[in-house]
């Protein structure tokens, strides 16, 4: 998804626009932001074009515009929750680690709103004497997870010669490294432990019973170093701590995302007589 705009706001239609009216309303605003016929601003008509197609892709697809119009963007916005979920499908409510799952039947999951000029060409037949720039090569690189929280450099082969892939850190699935004659998307692995979710990291982390109850502190990873974490008395199991700034680095800009930890409190499955006794005495007494 490259636009937050609304997509009825952008083909300049009302939300209850019929498909002719759809077809009308893309013709004219494609023919009239096309960036050969804006030359003299084609930053912003490229990416008004680009916009003007995604809506059209949505809107004129009568299933793609259903969800959209019940959910809006976040049909296809990973970090809503009903994609992107940390820790599986469904949909998020109330907080990273609290979900209701339920079966993804999302036809905006893992979108591609493809090529506008291919989209256009298709509509207008490819006449109307509008250019378009060759077609880049693309390639993908596939990668560890940490090495795309840390960065890394890759060599590989492409088209018979060998090539230095820098991978800046804080990559994440999808991101585009943009060469002189190819483009390479890089593809990131999943971490046993660690779920990510754009800048931010979720990790789970067990800690006794005692402890939990007690109080005290334990010892956190995070992706490149270890924390003491306090741990209140009478801490109940999923409760949720935020580290700042240990999460991702900022793909573009300075600083980084934050690690959530659940605490899984572990309750013990084999007691001695004594442990149940004194268990026992606690329940009498009303904790």
């Amino acid at each position: 998804m490259s636009t937050q705009r609304d997509y009825y706001e952008i083909l300049g239609l009302a939300k209850g626009a019929k498909a002719a009216e759809i077809k009308s309303a893309y013709r004219k605003m494609a023919l009239k932001w096309h960036p050969d016929k804006n030359a003299d601003n084609k930053e912003e008509a490229e990416k008004r074009f680009k916009e003007i197609n995604e809506a059209y892709q949505v809107l004129s697809d009568e299933k793609k515009r259903q969800t959209y119009d019940q959910f809006g963007h976040a049909a296809f916005n990973p970090a809503s929750g009903m994609g992107g979920n940390p820790y599986g499908g469904g949909f998020k409510q109330g907080g990273p680690f609290t979900y209701t799952y339920s079966a993804s039947n999302n036809p905006f999951e893992n979108a591609d709103f493809g090529d506008p000029f291919e989209i256009f060409e298709q509509f207008f037949g490819g006449g109307g004497g509008f250019s378009r720039a060759p077609q880049r090569a693309r390639y993908s690189l596939r990668i560890d997870f940490l090495d795309a929280i840390r960065g890394v450099t890759k060599e590989v082969e492409i088209e018979g010669k060998k090539h230095t892939i820098k991978v800046p850190a804080g990559a994440n699935d999808g991101t585009r490294i943009r060469f002189e004659n190819f483009d390479i998307t890089i593809n990131v692995g999943t971490h046993p432990k660690f779920k990510r979710d754009n800048a931010d990291l979720y990790v789970d982390h067990h800690i006794s019973f005692t402890l939990a109850a007690l109080g005290g502190v334990t010892e956190v990873s995070t992706v490149d170093k270890k924390l003491k974490l306090k741990i209140r008395p009478g801490t109940a199991s999923h409760t949720m701590v935020r580290l700042r700034g240990e999460g991702v680095p900022h793909l573009r800009g300075s600083g980084k995302g934050d690690l959530y930890v659940r605490l899984m409190v572990t309750v013990p499955e084999k007691l001695s007589k004594q442990q149940k006794r004194l268990i026992q005495e606690l329940e009498q007494t009303g904790l």
